[in-house]
């Protein structure tokens, strides 16, 4: 079956539209496991007073927010996301606050009258199916020698905590993710990520990693936390699993999170996080 971009996208579209508020609860607004790469990514990109910045694919708002506190009364900072919910839960836990504003707006095609000193871009250009596209977009909207910062998770085998699930979840059921959708991982090392933002024409180009620990609990709690918050389209499929097949799947699951099960019971994940930097 041909991959079909405009499908993959509004596939996205819903499920963050979907899961958006359960993202925000558990992660975004607690700041907690590779959450805490927002004020890394702030610091980097030495936001000053004044700036004008765009929060691009800003989820629930937690990069808009931090970069809110640091751009003064003279900055103003747009969040702007293609999914309607997730800048609804974002208005409703930041409120309404001068200079800032949320738009609903599509990664690869948007443009503003006035361009932004600093473009920052958390933990979405993986989703991209056209990621030159969006840099390029990204590139139309900085002003000259402005910022470009990007956040993402480092490859598959440094962040466990996706991957102790994803990895057997996939043998059990092949489609569970539609043929063809980019690889999530794709921009996962230095050498990849700094290579795709250099064919979109930037400059001055700086990746730093860091590594971050999550606790998701015991093995039951990860596991019980990971069905409760995945997309229905992702639940209904390991819903469908036969009762023996998904006692398999969680007994693999089981035996993947072994190396970061500590005394007490509790995971430990370490968890990579690339973090760039460069000039338009």
């Amino acid at each position: 079956m041909k991959f079909n971009h405009i499908e993959y996208k509004q596939r996205n579209i819903s499920i963050w539209n979907e899961v958006a508020p359960r993202y925000h609860k558990r992660w975004a607004s607690i700041n907690q496991g590779p959450f805490q790469s927002t004020s890394k990514l702030v610091q980097l990109l030495n936001v000053n007073k004044g700036d004008k910045v765009l929060d691009l694919a800003c989820g629930t708002g937690v990069v808009t927010k931090k970069i809110r506190s640091e751009i003064g009364s003279l900055g103003y900072v747009i969040g702007g996301d293609s999914s309607v919910t997730a800048i609804k839960t974002a208005k409703k836990w930041i409120g309404i606050k001068p200079n800032l504003d949320f738009v609903n707006i599509d990664a690869e095609n948007f443009y503003f009258s006035e361009k932004f000193d600093i473009i920052t871009c958390q933990y979405a250009l993986f989703f991209f199916p056209n990621a030159q596209r969006v840099l390029k977009n990204i590139k139309k909207n900085l002003k000259k020698k402005g910022k470009l910062g990007i956040t993402v998770h480092g490859a598959a085998n440094k962040v466990p905590f996706f991957s102790s699930i994803f990895d057997e979840v996939t043998k059990f059921i092949p489609d569970y993710v539609p043929p063809g959708s980019p690889d999530l991982d794709r921009f996962g090392t230095k050498s990849s990520l700094k290579d795709e933002v250099r064919k979109a024409g930037f400059d001055k180009i700086s990746v730093k990693n860091f590594v971050f620990k999550f606790n998701p609990g015991t093995f039951d709690d990860y596991w019980k936390n990971y069905l409760r918050y995945v997309a229905t389209p992702l639940k209904e499929k390991i819903d469908a699993l036969g009762r023996s097949q998904k006692l398999k799947l969680k007994n693999s699951v089981r035996e993947n999170v072994i190396p970061y099960t500590l005394k007490n019971q509790t995971i430990e994940f370490p968890w990579e996080v690339l973090i760039l930097t460069a000039n338009s």
